[in-house]
């Protein structure tokens, strides 16, 4: 290859890269070559690329050199030229005339003089002014000029488009841009919405349209679009410095729609590039659009919270100050080259705008400065049940009655009698034994009803102190046993303990047989609090023999319930969804709602761990609908939805998984965005419900709320969950088309997946990298990556999988031009299968696609007969795994090389039971119907063959 050729190649590859600093570096590079050549033309072509390059990445001043010195060129000799060479100079005439309004210390004659040029151009060309029309309302609109700006629409939209116009998406953009300037927002709309409904070819749509768009949505009270417009816009450009102008439109959207907090994340994300930004306008902009945000921020109390830029940590209210002035600073300047001041009004309409609307949630999760501090729920206290008690009942009756809701696990109507009493002897003299009972049973309503322990602590004290007096020791004993337990509830197990465990020794051995399975149980409750599950359970098999001799129909269940959580202590977990489901049975049949809930947690709880999750999701579905306290019902919900987020029913529980997103989010101080986040629980959360929404088919929705989750994880310092999390994105991109995010992203797991215990997912990271690049015919890089993870395969000794990744390189080198390479490496690939001593499925499988992946490269290598052999046995192979549809295919590729052979008889054969086992419609029975036609005209069957084209509809 020549040094000419090599340069010309390296002027090729500009064009095909995309735009960004990359691009800029290979422009110059060509550059430097083709001046080291001395070649004119070589010189010519590489600035003609690189103008382009330093438009649309970031670079525009440089423009303006290569489009100058290429202008003079063509002018010295336009026959030398190319009719091409014309065309772009005449479009690139438009780069530069909105560069040059964009930079202060350029004249404002000097674009007038690049102006008339571009029109005498065009004129003498033939052809419409409608491009320059264009760009002489963009040097008025730019000045303030709203007569001219106006006169140069109305010609602009007049004029004819052609080819020098402006792309479909990008003319219309501009439109708009005029009338949201005039306050005419509903024809902004009007206008923009056809224009979205259309297919958009161009890099920079529907993007900016969309970024136009924003605000006149708002205005019309479109607040759905408005919502969507950003979202969609924003993630098309947050990494392009060149589209730092739609990004200061985000900005200033979040800043008068209530949504600072979005425009800090934004703010922070992009203030390093306020020192590198396309253009001074462009500064200016963003310096205005930040200076609102951070205004509104430290004006709802937010000034001291710091954010992080290369030169160290700015408190917002600082940064506010120092943005305003930097961007009224700039608006100074260009009114002062424009001999006007209506920069610096735009830039103070900006930084001093108030919200559009109170509040637009930009996501389900959004925060906004008004939110609350925290939305947790608190318990609620169940309705208190109202009884009937007769007028005369003398307070022992009263008494008895009340022990008798308790004993029989009436609670709730015994609560409501232990009211009443208090209401109707609250001023009479009571005995001792009356004041023991009356203790007791307000102990039992105070920590049972209101779950207020100090007072059932208080209570229970009186009551053993006065049962003790009168000498009546199963009372005693039994007060003393739930006083210890309600001790040891409040965490003083130390002095709680011993009580519970010499009431139950006293009740087991003297006490009457009624009371022994509630000590017991008492007990292992305080064994529970203390940590000593092995002790628990075995008082709970006391209790469990004594509870059949129980007044209270809830005991045997409330013992099984016991059970179950202290077998799930011990690891147990199978016994104790056992005993779960024994409780709750027993709980359901007698309607006891909340023993059925607790026991429907507990089971749920066992079930998840067990790996049954359509039994567990039942269970927690059950505790849900029958739990009283929000918290309660609100972790039921958590476990639910973490188990269904991974399935089909997804959708169901978005809601949930949002509402306790949404309240970690409240809890968290406003500098803690995601990137500094340590709340573990919070990141799983958004993880969970990253993996609900790609599920329901919300891509947008799912990519956000993981792209939140994966510096969440890390800050959490679970770098496990958080390269769980950076797959699920990478899935979540590759499948929503946005392909360098996730090529980005499997390369970095590929990073982290350091090791040769991660190599076999190491290797399928390389892998699916590969097949993204195969995708968008990038295949010399896809051969390359796909040989990478054969290596990795290598290494761990999968090679059915390293057979596959060097399969797949051999076809990407095909589709790239090297067949020599291709047909190396397909034997490489041939070497590796041979040594599988494997019959198994999956060697099967490989064995066929390799026989027919290996025709495909040796056709491109142009060796018929040998594509035709390796075809051999294919087709049986997929038979032989039930791999149908594949194996016709083989016979239809083997149909086609017969007939390129010229073997029309031989060809037909193969191809009419293809035909006839293709399923109607498909794309395979209409390739077999068009590759029997080709072999019937072969051998001069026309008729035969026309009448094959009309069943199959090949005419059309």
């Amino acid at each position: 290859m020549t040094d000419e050729t090599r340069v010309r190649e390296m002027i090729a590859h500009v064009w095909d890269m995309p735009y960004g600093a990359a691009h800029i570096a290979a422009a110059e590079e060509a550059m430097r070559h083709a001046d080291a050549l001395g070649s004119a033309d070589l010189a010519f072509h590489a600035r003609m690329a690189a103008t382009p390059a330093y438009q649309h990445g970031g670079e525009p001043a440089k423009a303006f050199v290569t489009f100058s010195w290429c202008l003079s060129e063509y002018d010295k000799d336009p026959g030398r030229h190319k009719a091409e060479d014309a065309e772009l100079l005449l479009w690139y005439f438009k780069y530069v005339i909105s560069s040059l309004t964009k930079f202060p210390e350029v004249p404002l004659d000097r674009t007038y003089e690049v102006l008339d040029d571009m029109q005498r151009r065009y004129t003498i060309g033939g052809h419409s002014l409608h491009a320059v029309y264009q760009y002489r309302w963009v040097v008025a609109h730019h000045l303030g000029d709203d007569a001219a700006a106006d006169e140069w629409y109305a010609k602009w939209c007049a004029a004819p488009r052609d080819e020098n116009s402006d792309c479909a998406g990008c003319d219309p953009t501009s439109k708009v841009a005029h009338l949201v300037s005039r306050g005419r927002f509903e024809e902004a709309v009007a206008l923009g919405e056809p224009v979205l409904a259309g297919r958009l070819g161009c890099r920079e749509q529907p993007q900016s349209i969309l970024s136009e768009l924003m605000v006149p949505y708002v205005r019309t009270g479109r607040l759905e679009e408005a919502r969507d417009a950003h979202r969609r816009a924003y993630r098309a450009v947050r990494g392009m410095l060149a589209s730092m102008g739609d990004i200061n439109q985000h900005i200033y959207f979040c800043g008068v729609t209530g949504n600072e907090v979005r425009g800090l994340e934004l703010i922070e994300r992009h203030l390093d590039w306020l020192d590198r930004a396309p253009t001074p306008l462009t500064a200016m902009y963003f310096a205005a659009a930040s200076g609102l945000v951070l205004r509104r921020l430290a004006e709802a109390g937010h000034g001291d919270v710091t954010l992080r830029r290369a030169a160290g940590e700015v408190t917002v209210a600082a940064l506010a100050a120092e943005l305003a002035a930097q961007a009224r600073g700039l608006a100074a300047r260009f009114d002062e080259r424009n001999r006007t001041g209506h920069q610096s009004r735009r830039v103070e309409e900006w930084l001093t705008a108030e919200p559009i609307v109170e509040r637009l949630p930009l996501t389900a999760t959004a925060r906004s400065l008004t939110s609350p501090a925290s939305t947790e729920p608190e318990p609620v206290e169940p309705e208190p049940v109202e009884v009937e008690v007769p007028d005369g009942i003398s307070m022992e009756e009263l008494l008895d009655r009340i022990e008798q809701g308790y004993r029989t696990g009436d609670e709730r109507t015994a609560f409501g009698l232990v009211r009443a009493f208090e209401e109707r002897f609250a001023d009479e003299k009571l005995t001792d034994e009356q004041a023991a009972r009356r203790a007791d049973y307000l102990a039992a309503a105070a920590a049972n009803e209101r779950g207020d322990l100090a007072e059932a602590e208080r209570q229970w004290t009186e009551a053993v102190r006065l049962y003790a007096d009168l000498g009546h020791e199963d009372r005693k004993h039994t007060a003393r046993g739930r006083l210890g337990l309600t001790i040891c509830e409040l965490g003083r197990q130390d002095e709680g303990l011993p009580m519970t465990e010499d009431a139950a020794a006293y009740l087991l051995t003297q006490g009457a047989p009624h009371l022994r399975a509630s000590a017991a149980h008492r007990l292992a409750g305080a064994l529970l609090r203390g940590q000593r599950p092995d002790e628990a359970l075995a008082a709970l098999d006391v209790a469990a023999e004594y509870a059949p001799d129980s007044p209270n129909p809830y005991t045997v269940f409330a013992v099984a319930l016991s059970r179950a959580q202290c077998l799930g202590m011990l690891g147990r977990v199978g016994e104790s969804v056992t005993a779960a489901r024994q409780a709750h049975e027993g709980f359901a049949r007698l309607d006891h709602r909340p023993g059925r809930a607790a026991a429907a947690w507990a089971m749920g709880l066992g079930l998840e761990m067990t790996g049954d999750a359509d039994g567990a999701v039942a269970a927690f579905d059950d505790a849900i609908a029958h739990v009283a306290d929000p918290r309660a019902r609100a972790d039921a919900r958590r476990h639910r939805a973490r188990l269904l987020a991974n399935t089909p029913r997804a959708a169901e529980v978005i809601d949930d998984l949002i509402e306790l997103v949404a309240l970690a989010e409240e809890r968290a101080p406003l500098g803690a965005r995601p990137g500094s986040r340590s709340d573990l629980a919070s990141a799983q959360l958004r993880f969970d419900l990253a993996v609900a929404y790609r599920h329901a088919g919300r891509l947008l929705d799912a990519a956000e709320i993981a792209e939140e989750a994966v510096p969440a994880l890390d800050a959490a310092e679970r770098p496990d969950l958080a390269d769980r999390c950076r797959y699920l994105l990478a899935s979540i991109y590759r499948e929503m088309g946005e392909t360098d995010g996730a090529l980005a992203m499997f390369d970095q797991l590929a990073v982290n997946l350091d090791g040769f215990d991660n190599a076999p997912a190491r290797g399928q990271m390389h892998e699916e990298a590969a097949e993204i690049l195969y995708r968008l015919d990038r295949d010399a890089e896809a051969a390359t990556r796909f040989v990478t993870a054969a290596e990795t395969f290598r290494a761990c000794g999968l090679a059915i999988d390293e057979a596959r990744t060097r399969r797949m390189s051999a076809l990407s080198l095909r589709w790239a031009g090297d067949p020599d390479a291709a047909v190396a490496r397909l034997a490489e690939a041939d070497a590796v299968l041979a040594a599988v001593d494997s019959d198994e499925p999956p060697a099967r499988w490989e064995r066929a696609m390799l026989g027919y992946d290996g025709a495909r490269v040796l056709l491109g290598a142009d060796r018929l007969d040998d594509a035709l052999a390796r075809l051999d046995g294919v087709a049986a192979r997929f038979r032989s795994i039930d791999a149908y549809a594949e194996a016709l295919q083989a016979e239809l590729f083997a149909g086609e090389l017969l007939l390129r052979q010229g073997r029309a008889a031989e060809a037909e054969a193969q191809l009419r039971p293809v035909l006839a086992a293709a399923p109607t419609g498909s794309d395979l029975s209409q390739n077999a119907a068009w590759l029997l036609c080709e072999a019937l005209e072969a051998r001069g069957r026309s008729e035969e063959a026309q009448r094959i084209r009309e069943e199959y509809g090949l005419n059309d």
